[in-house]
């Protein structure tokens, strides 16, 4: 088997904690780095083997299969845009594409920012990917077994309560099992809640998808950590589907029968147990992609969607009215 070459930019905690453990697992992988700090890409070559490399040419250079674009959200418009100009064939973002201001606080500038790196990728020639690893849980995998296996039909509504910490997960959960939005309406409370260091608002939205279903989203840092994070209810024609947490229970109701299934994790695993197998599946899956030559199981453009939906709950708020997301957030890719 032909080495992967797969390049690591942005060696920080998210790169060390949750990719390296997994790629080094993986076989014919060899693995390059390049950090703006070379003592921390140094580092990560001690650590876990492979090449360092001082500068983004020389990492083009060395022509990786693919980028992993893992730096901070809150620089990574300048990174992916600095990276894109040494046209890669394949780049893989970190989750959410773009936050100048950290993930509790999207921006409507993100969105044209993240739209920016999504239209100089195409421009370069260079497939793009997502990570959104909540779609590699256990419990999300289920549902879209189930989805595809049983005539659950459309969607009908759907419903959540998320925390921030989960938040675009969430919002591309429902574009998962339910489908891409088309309008939202939104407001946020006067209460705010300290999160990683800034204050965030509660935001309740009420929304409709592209096939006609309506939803509603309520976005808190108030939920307590040892409690669940997130809970997500979609009703289809044909049953229901409801996911708890990262490590809680998925109940199925399906319209044909008369019992509620409800799906556990085994008791000796955890929602970290959860939460860092997911980015081994992700990546598993991401990498027998390239070796196929097939599509990346989460497109870039599934980045792009998450920070229109947010950026269109923001401008509701601001000008307390129904935004149209495709009308005033197009994706134009």
């Amino acid at each position: 088997m032909q080495p992967l070459k797969v390049a690591l930019l942005g060696t920080g905690k998210v790169a060390i904690e949750n990719y390296l453990p997994h790629l080094v697992k993986q076989s014919a992988i060899e693995l390059g780095y390049y950090n703006r700090t070379l003592s921390k890409a140094r580092q990560c070559a001690d650590r876990f083997g492979g090449k360092v490399f001082e500068s983004l040419t020389a990492l083009a250079d060395w022509d990786p299969d693919t980028v992993l674009v893992l730096t901070m959200e809150t620089g990574r418009y300048e990174a992916a845009l600095a990276l894109l100009e040494h046209q890669p064939r394949r780049v893989f973002f970190e989750k959410p594409l773009c936050a100048r201001l950290g993930q509790e606080n999207v921006s409507e500038d993100d969105f044209y920012r993240g739209r920016e790196i999504l239209q100089a990728a195409r421009a370069s020639g260079t497939q793009t990917a997502m990570v959104f690893n909540y779609r590699f849980f256990e419990h999300s995998q289920r549902a879209q077994r189930i989805l595809a296996d049983r005539p659950f039909g459309q969607v009908l509504n759907v419903s959540g309560m998320v925390h921030y910490a989960c938040w675009s997960h969430a919002i591309d959960l429902i574009h998962f099992l339910g489908g891409p939005l088309a309008q939202v309406s939104a407001l946020s409370g006067p209460i705010t809640h300290n999160w990683g260091g800034n204050n965030a608002q509660d935001v309740a939205a009420a929304f409709t998808l592209q096939n006609g279903a309506s939803g509603t989203l309520i976005g808190t840092s108030s939920l307590a950590w040892k409690y669940p994070l997130f809970q997500l209810s979609f009703s289809y024609e044909g049953g229901r589907i409801q996911i708890e947490d990262l490590d809680g229970e998925m109940r199925v109701m399906d319209a044909r029968g008369l019992d509620v299934e409800t799906y556990r994790i085994t008791a000796d695993l955890s929602r970290w147990n959860q939460y860092h197998a997911s980015f081994g599946k992700s990546l598993v899956a991401y990498l027998a992609s390239i070796r196929n030559a097939a599509p990346p199981p989460v497109p870039g453009l599934a980045g792009l969607q998450e920070l229109q939906v947010e950026a269109g709950i923001k401008r509701s708020i601001a000008q307390s009215r129904p935004v149209n997301l495709s009308k005033e957030f197009p994706l134009d890719l």
